[in-house]
């Protein structure tokens, strides 16, 4: 191996890399299979290509190549060489609209290539729902098709052209014709046309497995090599270049949703509705739509629509068919010809982007099953023609039934391609005796409809073993031909399509041992959308990796190093790993993945436990006790009335060691906020509140408590406050932050001990700590019935408001606002809320998503000053520059707010805040005296 690696080094340009972390990244894919690979290489170009190619030939090291890594079936994973695609060969190399072909590179990401040619109005037409992270190579590889196939076909219906390197280092520039086929492959055709016109299965647009598209080759089909080489999952060799056809947008699209007693009516319409030329044909059903809800995590992010709303929005029913047309027109005579229960007809963008939104929530929670478990790939994207599909359903759902496992199929309906992940368990021996008697029945089922196993995914690992049942020995020997006319040495991706390992071999989970936390990395499915890096993306995930691009700091990179260092065969250091170390380290804690993740994964826990196990019984590093010990530190130069001191101590004195040089520390307050509040209001008959202090307000921001107990007042509500005082509760997040976990817990019971009993609502002013007495503190206690009561009884001061004060109207402020979503609000609590409130104050406008950068503890360790400001410039700092004149800036959280002072140069406030500056002077007043501009 490191013979191997020193040449590569020695003859490429590009990055090699063989050490442990570089390994463990790429051990998985999205599916449910693991191979260890040798190293990886990042070509710099095709040169670079065909030199690691001819290296690893002449040693008799297998090459697998890998764009996104997000195929369902185990083929971007590798025992030799993992060539990553997308580090440098990622380019748009030209478009030309009037002919309407780009060339890319094989690691561009779909997105990236329809936002450059959308000014054209034109798209690349297959669009997977992974076109944020997926890359046109990977497509390719997979013939992707996504959901307006329907219309514009396959990825190998919109290639034109191919550069391929062979894996002895041989350059061919493929497109329709002879011209630049492997010695061998026209005599191969010509030897078997009678096999390839009569011997394959009925062809239709879903016939993705093996090698689908090989009678492309035949004459009366115009000897199409380009087409026939897409799906063939990096077996025959490697794409360097591609051109590409472009479709032309319709200018005004229009969805028409139909509603369906129930799922085989809506399949049994879907073939019927072909004849009206749609852009797509999508199905769902109840069992589907009824649980989607913005996360696995159990919170909803910003926007999202729960499965009660979505039933509310939709058509009457229990399944739909979602329609696109090129038209208002066109969509309204779907509704007319369809015999559907009801109809919904929406022409506006904005409204079609919300029903979309309901299909894609739905799309995310199939990977859990409605009492929780987790649902695996395996059998994600059978495909029957069309007109089979309701009586295939009904079947598909017997079989499901009669083995005992569950599943909730939607998908490509006007296609005949369903979508399911399935609750099998991988990890004991009879789950996966299971997993392989249903798989072989399900095959047998997909065959007698005249069916493809793969509808878009590929076939991999997962279902290439079941190919003579489809295809049958001769054109599967076929497939072995065809393979060897390109791969005589069998070095590309070996064990994928021809000659493949079964399907219950190299299963991930058999590596990990039988504990909780390994359950939890394990749910890490790779789907990888924490990999998408457009700036300006909806939601918070994953922030470090849209500034770094880096896998090994996005969510789904660490996962799979925290996987490997429990298998312990790549990364070997168990709990003191410094490759683990490393990646968690610009881990911001924002839990963006809790909710943003298909299966919520929650790093931000996750790196608590690691860092917990980490540094037991060693020193920790010093920013652990100075920022991880804040409330202490603050509670005690509060009672030594040494805030003054401190400030002054602070502004001239270097930074404490431990913390960043490049900040300078917040102020503290000189009189905490209860040791100035009431310990109640009296409001006879009023509903009881009860403020928490917390440690922000409480030391830092008192003026935000002041400005809460104004507003619950006016709106009618009894305050009171924790006995004891502030300091005397505390939610541990800081502690939590730096896997301090049994302190964590210390302070938690003692919390518990001195709030006693809690009666009514407990509102929490900082959305961290509202997110951590909420989601972290039932997780730290699980045995403490205490623990579930309060983390119930957690309000925003905006859904306090909502429940308590339903009546009550806040005052007028007609202001625009810009401004920052705390993550942890963002991830745990939502914000509807708070959205409805703004709008009844007359703030107009919507603070940005993203991360503020700062994240509490993170943005003043040393060494974290870089990221943290490039987290601010990619949303939060560039919406305060567009902020229009006289806009107030809102930020709930007081990292948010500490960020945007620091970077910004500008005041934010607390919601709270801006209510109470309207309880005390009203805008009219307040316009009098003239509104303050606040941009930087």
């Amino acid at each position: 191996m490191r013979d191997l690696e020193r040449t590569l080094r020695a003859e490429l340009r590009g990055d090699v890399d063989f050490g442990a972390a570089a390994r463990a990244l790429v051990t998985m894919d999205a599916s449910n299979y693991r191979r260890v690979p040798l190293g990886v290489v990042a070509p710099r170009d095709a040169d670079d290509v065909a030199a690691a190619l001819h290296v690893c030939a002449e040693a008799g090291v297998p090459v697998v190549p890998r764009g996104g890594g997000t195929s369902i079936a185990g083929q971007a994973t590798g025992t030799g060489v993992v060539l990553d695609l997308t580090r440098h060969m990622n380019g748009l190399l030209s478009v030309d609209p009037a002919a309407r072909t780009a060339v890319v590179q094989p690691g561009l990401v779909l997105d990236r290539l329809r936002e450059a040619v959308r000014p054209y109005g034109l798209a690349f037409g297959p669009d997977p729902s992974t076109h944020s992270r997926c890359t046109l190579g990977g497509m390719i590889g997979n013939n992707a098709c996504g959901a307006h196939s329907v219309a514009w076909g396959t990825t190998a219906d919109n290639v034109t052209e191919l550069a391929v390197t062979t894996y002895a280092g041989t350059a061919h520039r493929i497109g329709t014709g002879w011209a630049g086929a492997p010695d061998g492959l026209r005599e191969l055709v010509g030897a078997h046309l009678a096999l390839l016109r009569t011997g394959m299965p009925p062809r239709f647009s879903r016939r993705i497995s093996g090698y689908g598209g090989l009678d492309a080759l035949l004459p009366e089909r115009g000897v199409r090599l380009a087409q026939a080489f897409c799906g063939s999952e990096g077996t025959l060799g490697v794409v360097t270049e591609a051109v590409v056809r472009l479709v032309e947008l319709p200018p005004a699209p229009a969805l028409a949703v139909l509603g369906y007693a129930d799922e085989s009516a809506a399949a049994d319409a879907a073939a019927g509705l072909l004849p009206y030329r749609p852009l797509t044909v999508e199905g769902m059903a109840e069992d589907l739509v009824g649980t989607a809800g913005g996360g696995a995590g159990g919170a909803r992010g910003a926007g999202a629509v729960g499965g009660v709303a979505a039933l509310a929005v939709l058509p009457r029913g229990r399944a739909w068919l979602f329609v696109e047309m090129p038209d208002e027109g066109a969509a309204r005579a779907v509704v007319r010809g369809a015999d559907a229960l009801d109809a919904l007809v929406v022409a506006d963008p904005a409204g079609q982007r919300a029903l979309w939104r309901i299909r894609e929530d739905a799309a995310g929670t199939a990977t859990r099953t409605p009492d929780g478990r987790m649902a695996w790939p395996g059998w994600e994207d059978c495909a029957v023609p069309p007109a089979r599909l309701g009586a295939y359903l009904r079947e598909f759902r017997a079989l499901l039934a009669a083995h005992g496992l569950r599943g909730t199929p939607y998908g490509h309906f006007g296609e005949g391609c369903v979508h399911v992940r399935i609750d099998f368990d991988l990890a004991s021996a009879a789950g996966v005796a299971r997993f392989r008697t249903f798989s072989e029945e399900l095959a047998d089922l997909v065959v007698a409809h005249g069916g493809s196993l793969s509808g878009e995914h590929g076939d991999g690992q997962a279902r290439a073993e079941l190919l003579p049942k489809m295809y049958g020995a001769d054109v599967v020997r076929l497939f072995g031909a065809y393979k060897d006319v390109w791969d005589p040495a069998g070095g590309m991706n070996p064990g994928m399509l021809v000659r493949p390992a079964r399907l219950d071999e190299n299963l991930r989970f058999a590596v990990l041992p039988a504990t909780p936390f390994a359950g939890e990395v394990a749910r890490c499915v790779g789907v990888a959308k924490c990999r998408t890096a457009a700036p300006g993306s909806v939601g918070v995930m994953c922030p470090s990796y849209r500034v770094t691009g880096e896998e090994q700091h996005s969510t789904r990179g660490r996962a799979r190093l925290l996987h490997e260092m429990l298998a312990g065969e790549v990364v070997t250091g168990g709990w003191r790993s410094p490759e683990v170390a490393e990646a968690l380290d610009l881990c911001l804690g924002c839990k963006g993945c809790l909710s943003d993740c298909p299966v919520g994964v929650d790093m931000a826990s996750y790196k608590s436990e690691f860092l917990h196990h980490h540094w037991a019984g060693r020193i920790r590093p010093l920013a652990h006790y100075t920022l991880g010990g804040l409330p202490a530190w603050l509670r005690l130069i509060a009672r030594l009335r040494a805030a003054g001191a401190v400030n002054a101590a602070a502004r001239l004195l270097p930074p404490l060691p431990g913390l960043a040089r490049e900040r300078a520390l917040p102020e503290l307050a000189k009189r905490p906020f209860t040791r100035d509040a009431p310990a109640a209001t009296s409001l006879p008959g009023a509903a009881a509140v009860t403020l928490w202090p917390d440690t922000f307000t409480e030391y830092l921001t008192p003026e935000v408590g002041h400005a809460a107990l104004r507003v619950l007042r006016a709106a009618g509500l009894h305050v009171s406050l924790p006995r004891g005082g502030g300091g005397r509760v505390c939610c541990g997040l800081t502690y939590l932050s730096t896997g301090r976990l049994d302190r964590a817990r210390k302070v938690l019971r003692r919390t518990l001990d001195t709030l006693g009993e809690v009666s009514g609502p407990v509102t929490v002013l900082e959305p961290s700590c509202a997110a951590a007495l909420r989601a972290d503190l039932p997780a730290l206690l699980p045995d403490d019935p205490r623990a579930a009561r309060l983390a119930a009884a957690v309000r925003t001061l905006a859904e306090t408001l909502e429940e308590y004060a339903p009546d009550w109207q806040p005052p007028r402020l007609d202001r625009a606002v810009v401004g920052q979503t705390h993550c942890h609000q963002h991830a745990v609590l939502g914000d509807a809320a708070d959205r409805r409130l703004r709008e009844r104050a007359g703030l107009v406008g919507e603070p940005v998503g993203g991360c503020c950068g700062l994240a509490g503890n993170f943005g003043f360790e040393p060494g974290h000053h870089e990221v943290s400001v490039a987290c601010a410039e990619e949303q939060l700092l560039p919406s305060l520059r567009a902020a229009p004149p006289g806009a107030l800036v809102q930020a709930d959280g007081f990292s948010c707010r500490t960020q945007i002072a620091q970077l910004g140069g500008v005041r934010a406030r607390h919601l709270v805040e801006l209510l109470a500056d309207g309880l005390a002077g009203g805008p009219a007043a307040r316009a009098a005296e003239g509104a303050p501009d606040m941009r930087p």
